[in-house]
């Protein structure tokens, strides 16, 4: 990270800034973890639901 210091330019739904490289892939690695984190909650949940109108 602390090599990726140079700015870049980010758009995004309209929003348009500069910021350094590191911290625009940080925010997306943490976006897709969020992302991830939703997806895999909501499939684990309705997998259980389904068990248990098996059960």
């Amino acid at each position: 990270m602390l090599q990726n210091t140079q700015l870049v330019l980010v758009s995004f739904l309209g929003w348009q800034g500069s910021v350094p490289l590191a911290l625009a892939l940080l925010i997306a690695g943490i976006g897709v973890g969020i992302v991830a984190l939703v997806v895999g909650t909501l499939r684990i949940h309705q997998l259980r639901r389904r068990l248990a109108h098996r059960l």
